[in-house]
């Protein structure tokens, strides 16, 4: 009789991982996730193609996946290629007009579309689009001082309704357009929260690249409830670029998201991971009531 080989083996583990997986399919089939996609993935091709395959997968077992992206990187490089220069207030970059029509560009176009790009080749069928289709993000100034900055103040999900109900998957540039006709430049997460409540998300999953967020010792917190998060603020421990992440995964919450996650973009099948095991991954935020 022959032995098992060292290969036998590891479809065997690969078997006893789908199989162990059943249990959360099950919970996910149907829910819509909404996924703000960025940081480190977004540059590295491995990792781009890594994820894309990861929501084609998702989307496969009758998972809903919505994706919002930031592109922060390619802005500036791209302004700085076109000579646009920036101005700062408070370390914060005022957006006028001839900043504007970049970020649009780049957020709209060459970085959606990759994204796009990357989950049809994987045997998907993403739709890409902007805050300003179908009405999906109206804005107003978050800012005066900072120009086309925009803030939502209402969101018509319909379009991403009519989508997910379909095989299509959604990819959302965070651009918004104002009640007065502008177009405004909305901070990625900050969309991407406001679109999980309008869509009443099952979960927000903001991928960052940083492994979650971390207590005094600098160990991950795993699960949190909106007051540990306040309490944490409050005595420093969270602070810096974390405290726009928990304040969306807050606002995200009050608006009826049923939990939100902070999880590290970089780590190999971080959503999968988060969805389908025991294990989860980064820190995962949801209200107790």
């Amino acid at each position: 009789m022959e032995k098992s080989t060292a290969m036998d083996l590891d479809w065997i583990t690969t078997a006893r991982t789908l199989s162990e997986a059943l249990p959360f399919l099950q919970r996910y089939d149907g829910a819509t996730v909404v996924i703000k996609f960025g940081g480190h993935a977004m540059g590295d091709d491995a990792a781009m193609e890594r994820f894309a395959r990861d929501i084609v997968l998702m989307k496969q077992t009758n998972v809903h996946p919505v994706i919002v992206h930031g592109g922060g990187p390619m802005i500036n490089a791209m302004l700085e290629k076109l000579g646009v220069k920036s101005e700062f207030v408070n370390g914060k970059r005022v957006t006028d007009a001839a900043t504007m029509d970049v970020v649009e560009m780049v957020l709209s176009g060459s970085v959606n579309k990759r994204i796009v790009a990357a989950i049809n080749a994987q045997g998907g069928k993403a739709v890409g689009l902007s805050g300003k289709d179908a009405n999906l993000i109206t804005c107003e100034p978050a800012d005066k001082a900072l120009g086309l900055v925009g803030k939502p103040v209402a969101l018509d999900p319909s379009v991403l309704n009519t989508l997910n109900d379909t095989a299509f998957i959604p990819v959302v540039a965070p651009i918004g357009a104002g009640k007065d006709g502008g177009t405004y430049n909305i901070n990625g997460d900050t969309a991407a929260g406001a679109v999980a409540a309008a869509l009443n998300a099952d979960r927000l999953l903001l991928l960052t690249d940083v492994a979650g967020v971390m207590d005094a010792d600098g160990d991950v917190v795993t699960e949190l409830t909106p007051e540990t998060v306040r309490q944490l603020t409050e005595e420093g421990i969270i602070a810096g670029g974390m405290i726009p992440k928990t304040e969306t995964a807050l606002a995200a919450i009050e608006g009826g998201v049923r939990a939100a996650v902070i999880l590290d973009g970089r780590a190999p099948h971080a959503c999968l991971l988060e969805l389908f095991t025991p294990h989860g991954a980064g820190s995962i935020i949801r209200s107790t009531s």
